[in-house]
């Protein structure tokens, strides 16, 4: 399991968000939209003050510190001044949070005992008792798609196959389309939407477009665990045999209204060049033999941040491709060690695989992969088709990719909120629709969602959850400061790097 990082925004009852500036680590409530300045990564403080993690409205727990993007904490004084200058766990930065009723948080200094409010733009921590100017909004700064685990079943989410579908809490493993969820927020409530598109209900159906009765008060409970509680008061919980996820009264306060949010790495099936899907369908032995498309033919990708392009390959029982001695690829690994990991080199719309030995990786005759080349040429090439994102949210250096207006066609890359697009797959190549079903273009340069045909880009999955968009003749997508999303650099750089 691969918890989320909390980071967060805290939106106070003017609807502005809390904000560390860059100069003289001041603080102040005075931004309408969450960008780098108004973003904070939850931390415990490893101190228990008062009593366990609160698990329902009303009850507090473990004191917690806030970090701001300048590596500094969140910090009060003995007068209620606010700073972002805390160098460190101590009285003066560890916060009590107490999640009420309406879904919002207050935070009262551990060492003053007074609470974190605004009044305007000005953050002080003076009030003895709790107001409307004391209590936050929570925004979940994480990228939106993610896996959703159930704490009481020790199963993951999904969207189940049968008719009508629902969403289930009975997956051993993340695996495959049906598991990715997309955490959608309107109005300060969160809406989760299958990887169909559509949205749950308090009562457990799915619905094509948000509405009163999707929305979900997110609130944040011990451990990175999460609760999701509807607007009367029920708490979303799996019920029956098959796990169904659906608003539950009896979930308060319960282990069953408890979830962890999981990151959503990239899932691919690899063929290799004589038409047939890499699978561990015959054993450890990995063999390009497959026309399936099962979970025995999806690997998950889990490329390390450094150095790039170094990728290890998780099957669906959770083992790893792994070099043995001879030069073959079996998935026999239980822990990632150097033998699993493969440096991916693209080549137009298709990789090759270096193994640790220098040696390129190829399916022999009878489909098995073997790393035994030290030239790559046409028989080490290998398509790699993305397969869990029939959804996709981008965010790059400045913000989100997304539409100016609804119906504009204008794509901004520095949006504070994304849209949601939908990723098609022609061959080797990708298109990109929008909610209104026009298609990602390029038109002098400039990339904008305009076109009522599909047309083929590139997906170059090369960092860790972040990807590169290429056209067919060659340039990147780049976004700039300025919102501008542009195809006009033949290099890989970090602004053509895409959070997926």
């Amino acid at each position: 399991m691969e918890p989320l990082e909390l980071r967060l925004g805290l939106i106070s009852s003017a609807g502005r968000y809390l904000t560390a500036e860059n100069f003289g680590f001041s603080v102040n409530a005075s931004a309408s939209c969450m960008r780098r300045k108004q973003t904070w990564t939850l931390e415990q403080s490893g101190t228990e003050p008062g009593t366990e993690p609160g698990t329902e409205p009303g009850t507090h727990g473990d004191a917690v510190l806030l970090r701001s993007h300048l590596g500094r904490y969140l910090s009060t004084d003995k007068d209620g001044n606010v700073t972002g200058d805390g160098d460190g766990a101590d009285a003066a930065t560890r916060f009590l949070v107490t999640a009420h009723d309406d879904g919002r948080w207050s935070l009262r200094s551990d060492g003053h005992a007074r609470h974190l409010g605004v009044s305007g733009e000005r953050v002080s921590c003076v009030a003895s008792r709790v107001t409307a100017a004391e209590k936050w909004h929570v925004h979940l700064a994480a990228h939106p798609q993610l896996h959703l685990y159930s704490v009481a079943r020790k199963r993951y989410a999904h969207l189940s196959a049968r008719a009508g579908g629902e969403l289930e809490a009975g997956l051993d493993a993340p695996w495959g389309v049906a598991a990715l969820i997309t955490l959608v927020y309107l109005e300060r409530r969160y809406h989760l939407q299958a990887s169909d598109r559509r949205f749950l209900t308090a009562g457990g159906a799915l619905r094509p477009e948000p509405d009163p009765s999707t929305a979900w008060t997110l609130e944040l409970r011990a451990r990175r665990a999460v609760a999701f509680r509807d607007a009367g008061g029920k708490y979303l919980a799996p019920a029956g045999p098959s796990g169904a996820l659906r608003a539950a009264d009896s979930a308060r306060g319960r282990k069953e209204a408890l979830f962890v949010l999981e990151r959503s790495r990239a899932q691919v099936v690899v063929t290799a060049t004589n038409g047939r899907n890499v699978s561990t369908r015959q054993g450890v032995d990995l063999a390009a033999n497959q026309d399936e498309e099962t979970d025995q033919e999806v690997f998950q990708l889990e490329m390390l941040k450094d150095p790039p392009g170094r990728c290890a390959f998780r099957t669906a029982d959770g083992k790893y491709w792994n070099l043995n001695a001879s030069g073959g690829v079996q998935s026999d690994a239980v822990e990632k060690s150097d033998s699993c990991y493969f440096q991916v080199e693209w080549q137009g719309s298709k990789v090759t695989l270096k193994a640790s030995n220098g040696k390129y990786v190829h399916a022999r005759r009878n489909g098995q992969l073997s790393a035994s080349v030290d030239l790559a040429g046409e028989s080490e090439l290998f398509a790699v088709k993305l397969i869990n994102r029939p959804l996709m949210v981008l965010r790059g250096e400045h913000g989100f990719i997304g539409c100016r207006k609804s119906g504009s066609g204008t794509l901004d890359s520095n949006r504070a909120a994304p849209d949601v697009f939908k990723l098609e797959r022609s061959g080797d190549a990708y298109s990109l629709r929008d909610g209104a079903g026009r298609y990602w273009q390029v038109s002098g340069g400039a990339v904008s969602s305009s076109s009522d045909v599909p047309v083929p880009f590139q997906l170059e999955l090369c960092d860790w959850n972040r990807l590169a968009i290429r056209t067919e003749d060659g340039f990147y997508l780049r976004g700039d400061q300025t919102g501008a999303l542009t195809a006009d650099t033949p290099n890989r750089e970090s602004a053509t790097l895409w959070e997926y």
